[in-house]
């Protein structure tokens, strides 16, 4: 058993078609736990550090005007291999090649509006984790189902 952390991020397009709880409930029936979340809007610098890997790629700057165009929801899960847990809850980036079943194989069309972001390793996890919490803002805490989701 391998329990890490993992950042999330549900999109402005996520925000806008009202699919929070039904993306926030998928996660949490996974038996994924909560351990911070922070509903806001990204400042243009926060998010150009965030997706600074893709800066002088030509969809940069749709990206940047995109996610700062309203409100996010920022959150830190930990569970059981979580990050690559939730790179398959999500299913591909295209959600034209992702499976039925995922987050963006039954509930988004485009690439541009694929709702979910999701760290893609350990050290991705670590900085953006760093980028969007402070270590006060994280909360260590026992739930009392978690012996029924792992050994």
């Amino acid at each position: 058993m391998a329990i890490e952390r993992t950042f999330l991020m549900l999109k402005p397009d996520a925000v806008q078609r009202g699919l929070m709880g039904e993306i926030l409930g998928r996660i949490e029936a996974k038996g994924y736990k909560p351990v911070a979340m922070k509903f806001m809007r990204i400042p243009k610098e926060l998010a150009e550090r965030h997706y600074a890997e893709h800066k002088g790629k030509g969809f940069f700057p749709g990206l940047i005007e995109y996610m700062t165009s309203g409100p996010v929801l920022v959150m830190v899960w930990e569970g059981d291999n979580i990050i690559m847990g939730m790179r398959s809850m999500m299913g591909k980036t295209n959600p034209q090649d992702a499976p039925l079943g995922t987050i963006r194989g039954d509930l988004a069309q485009q690439t541009g509006r694929n709702l979910i972001h999701g760290s893609d390793g350990p050290e991705s996890a670590k900085r953006e984790i760093e980028l969007f919490f402070n270590d006060y803002e994280i909360q260590d805490w026992k739930r009392s189902l978690d012996p029924w989701f792992t050994e």
